[in-house]
């Protein structure tokens, strides 16, 4: 069997341990349940090879013999041997980005749903990493003479300077292919030591398989939320870091908001889905065309409700204001670590405390949380000693679930996200302590038995949805 026809998915490197990979000189290429099937070395004897590793695996063990100078290639591609002397694992790459290279990766990327891809260039690899429930993943090794060629295929797909090698740049490609219906791809190429970095972002056009019952809102906090979306005026604003979901929460918003009757106006960058019925502008800051700009146009075609990206200066959070005081529904996303951190980073903005109160209508915090592959997850005795210190549980738990990986979560251990949320309906008790600029309303919020993001992160873990590894991060903010 040539090198061309092996098929080598990297999902299964990591059902074997590099240790017994070296050892016995096998590569893995399709593991399920109940068997393994590994490339080997046709030199060795096939007999006491698979009645050893069956002993070892407890599975089915299927054997493909390939040659010697080939499972030395595949060892160094895909288990970096502890001794390699440097440079040794360059000079054996995992493949070669030929023709069909980037549309296999592209293809592949959208079959595992994952939100990025990222090419970089390193001094002695370089690599190709997708991002899958927000999880860095290493996918492939491209050899280096090929990487230029990649990274200028890319750039002229994406109408980028090919010349330009010390600026970063950015660019959009619409890809179309003959199995999968057409998408838009976000191309953002990076000067970096050893070599431009590109990240293309795959955009989802569809929203179809978007619904804001199914993102994750507990009961009381849907109540809120839909109770702030239906008031015909005012700010809800959605903070959290990059990559945690917002701006689909206002996508499944606008869904909701969709009528006839309503004037419906976006300025998004990028535009992530395409929404029949609504007016959407995508951002262009090297033409003017910013937000705070766009908001003011905005105000001139009589809209009912606005939707703007991302509050992030000063300019656009006064114009938002503005279009709240002036009887519009406005949907944005900010950056902050909580939901009342809402009213302190406007007002750090230059907006003043009577005017917060006055037009912001709901606050909400969101980060997205993995869950636990349903296929492996493992059930153990839970010690509360694991929990952070600070943490003060409010049930008891005395068994948990863990991660332990299979081919079905690509031996993560996780599979699939769910939305953790902290909701804030702004009543007049709330603007009034706005106003006096009182930021300190925990015990307010407790009357109100309002749900913090910590206490919704641990109810997933109470549930065995997902790990306390996970949601750890999320406890120390208590």
């Amino acid at each position: 069997m040539s090198s061309n026809q092996l098929v080598i998915n990297p999902v299964f490197i990591h059902a074997i341990a590099k240790e017994h990979a070296w050892n016995y000189r096998i590569i893995p290429f399709e593991v399920n349940t109940s068997a393994m099937s590994f490339y080997y070395d046709e030199a060795d004897q096939q007999g006491a090879l698979k009645d050893e590793l069956e002993v070892i695996f407890g599975k089915e063990i299927v054997l493909s013999g390939i040659k010697g100078a080939e499972i030395d290639r595949l060892l160094s591609t895909h288990y970096f041997a502890e001794d390699n002397k440097p440079g040794e694992v360059a000079k054996q790459q995992v493949i070669s980005a030929n023709e069909d290279f980037l549309t296999a990766l592209i293809t592949e990327a959208r079959r595992l749903k994952s939100s990025d891809i990222h090419i970089e260039s390193y001094e002695q690899k370089c690599r190709v990493r997708v991002r899958i429930d927000g999880m860095m993943v290493e996918r492939y090794q491209i050899e280096r003479e090929d990487y230029p060629a990649l990274i200028n295929k890319i750039k002229i797909m994406a109408n980028l300077d090919i010349a330009e090698k010390r600026l970063p740049q950015d660019g959009r490609i619409h890809y179309k292919s003959q199995k999968a219906e057409a998408f838009d791809i976000r191309v953002s190429v990076l000067p970096t030591l050893h070599g431009e970095k590109i990240v293309l972002r795959l955009l989802n056009n569809s929203s179809t398989d978007i619904d804001l019952n199914k993102m994750g809102l507990s009961e009381i906090d849907m109540h809120h939320y839909m109770q702030g979306i239906q008031r015909p005026n005012g700010i809800i604003l959605i903070s959290g870091p990059t990559g945690s979901g917002k701006t689909t929460t206002l996508y499944a918003t606008l869904k909701l908001l969709n009528k006839s009757t309503r004037n419906i106006l976006t300025i998004e960058d990028p535009i992530e889905y395409t929404l029949e019925g609504i007016n959407q502008v995508q951002l262009k800051e090297s033409i003017g065309l910013g937000f705070a700009s766009a908001l003011r146009t905005f105000l001139r075609q009589d809209p009912d409700v606005i939707m703007v990206g991302e509050i992030r200066d000063p300019e656009t959070a006064n114009m938002a204001i503005r279009a709240a005081l002036t009887g519009h529904l406005v949907l944005s996303t900010i950056h902050t670590n909580s939901a009342w951190g809402t009213v302190s980073r406007l007002m750090d903005m230059g907006i003043p405390g009577f005017l917060v109160a006055n037009t912001l209508n709901t606050t909400v915090a969101q980060r997205l949380v993995r869950l636990l592959c349903p296929h492996c997850k493992a059930e153990e005795d839970f010690d509360a000693k694991s929990y952070p210190t600070q943490f003060k549980p409010t049930h008891h738990v005395a068994r948990h679930f863990v991660a332990k990986g299979c081919g079905e979560c690509y031996y993560t251990g996780y599979k699939g996200r769910k939305a953790v949320y902290e909701v804030i309906p702004v009543d007049a008790e709330l603007a009034f302590e706005i106003k006096q600029g009182n930021l300190y309303i925990d015990p307010l919020l407790k009357t109100r038995k309002i749900k913090t993001l910590s206490e919704n992160a641990f109810s997933l873990f109470v549930s065995g949805e997902t790990s306390l590894e996970e949601i750890f991060p999320l406890l120390l903010s208590i």
